[in-house]
């Protein structure tokens, strides 16, 4: 079980810093279907949009911003110039095991198949020929994200509501395994935290022998939804291997 704080998992964030093609410069819209997610912002200037049931929302974004997001908020990192965040994720594990999905259009979303294709990255040889396939991806996103966007602006949040069922769907078989991720992780460190306080009420703290310091290793850069992404090590337990199709 890791012991980093929380159960929760750390990312450093450098948001995409090309134009989408409504003009908007940033990453793919998305959401997390179990999983709250927090924006520390360290650099930079832009923009988180937001869309609920109850509307869509633009927050600005500079250092020292903390904004963070519960399930279902699909939300898109805007950059406004070197937009630079640290990303706090609960429940680690759930995210990298598949608890995204992006705003595809309905066709896409409706049909895991095509969903699959359209999400994964495929493995290039170069840099470059990857970056090609991320602002593919996160083009179709947007395109997907603008159509339920301007409809729920219009009063129509049906077209929301099937992107949330859809999504749902999407997921269904491989969150059969996500319970055992949550006991592993934050269920299982706030389980030792309990068992600690009743020990310390006793006047027992045989724990603070097992005291230990971690030191994660160096991030590798990835492409992910938002941007560049370096995600940390913090030593979650994992059932389905970590790779860009599932980084935020």
């Amino acid at each position: 079980m890791s012991t980093f704080p929380g159960g929760t998992s750390l990312s450093f964030l450098d948001v995409y810093d090309d134009a989408a093609p409504d003009g908007v410069v940033g990453g793919s819209p998305h959401l997390h279907l179990a999983s709250t997610e927090c924006y520390v912002v360290v650099g930079g200037e832009g923009e988180l949009h937001a869309m609920t049931l109850d509307g869509c929302r633009e927050i600005p974004l500079a250092a020292g911003s903390v904004v963070w997001f519960t399930p279902g908020t699909i939300h898109r990192a805007v950059n406004h110039g070197g937009l630079r965040v640290v990303v706090v994720m609960g429940n680690a594990g759930l995210p990298e095991a598949g608890d995204a999905v992006m705003t595809f259009p309905p066709e896409v979303v409706a049909d895991p198949d095509r969903y699959r294709d359209a999400a994964t990255l495929p493995v290039r040889a170069t840099e470059a020929e990857r970056a090609v396939d991320a602002r593919r991806r996160r083009d179709l996103a947007v395109e997907g994200f603008v159509r339920l966007r301007d409809a729920l602006r219009g009063g129509d949040p049906a077209p929301l509501r099937q992107f949330h069922a859809s999504a749902a769907a999407l997921v269904r078989n491989r969150a059969e395994t996500w319970a055992d991720i949550v006991r592993a992780g934050p269920l299982g460190q706030a389980g030792t935290t309990l068992a600690i306080t009743q020990d310390l009420s006793r006047g027992v703290a045989a724990h603070l022998a097992r005291a230990a310091v971690t030191r994660a290793p160096e991030p590798r850069r990835v492409f992910g939804m938002c941007g560049r992404l370096r995600p940390v090590d913090v030593g979650f337990p994992l059932t389905v291997a970590a790779d860009e199709e599932h980084l935020s």
